[in-house]
């Protein structure tokens, strides 16, 4: 994976909710990606395209769909579009891993995660994202912004990824919950 830079990351967020399962049951749904489109806010689904599913070291294709209102004023990509991601850690009922990676297939310093504890009557569920260095899709977003541009740019996608985050937690309790 791609080095971090010293210093804080570009964005970083994490929402937790309590999920009446075992880790294990929970770890079983949110490491099956092309199932996502259940749960995300943007992926739509997928498939897997290298490597055995799930593992690390696989990669998946990931099918995402943004709508027009996203930080409307940004020049970020709406509609549909395919992202690629890579497994980078895959411990049943503890943790789910994956990397973005770019249009090359290095994986890139920014990292989605699911990890799982057990707690009380079924599980703490933890999604986290972070971003170090900007992707390749972030520096073209920016690469025509001046500094209160950008700086505006980082807030309002901060709050966007914070909010999909805790939403995605929503709607996996809810798919889990009901099985």
């Amino acid at each position: 994976m791609a080095e971090t830079l010293s210093g804080p990351p570009l964005f970083q967020a994490r929402a937790d909710l309590h999920v009446a399962a075992r880790p294990e049951e929970i770890y079983a749904v949110v490491s099956d990606l092309p199932r996502s489109g259940e749960w995300s806010t943007e992926c739509t689904g997928g498939r897997w395209i290298a490597g055995t599913p799930g593992s690390v070291g696989a990669v998946f294709q990931g099918e995402n769909l943004r709508g027009e209102d996203v930080v409307a004023w940004a020049p970020v990509v709406r509609g549909t579009w395919t992202t690629e991601a890579e497994v980078l850690a895959a411990e049943p009922g503890k943790a789910f891993r994956w990397a973005m990676r770019d249009s090359a297939g290095r994986t890139q310093d920014s990292v989605w995660s699911f990890e799982v504890e057990p707690d009380g009557d079924g599980s703490t569920l933890v999604h986290h994202f972070r971003m170090g260095r900007p992707t390749e899709g972030i520096r073209k977003i920016t690469a025509d912004m001046d500094e209160a541009e950008r700086t505006r740019f980082f807030a309002e996608w901060g709050t966007k990824v914070q909010s999909d985050l805790a939403d995605t937690l929503q709607r996996v309790k809810v798919v889990i919950e009901k099985a």
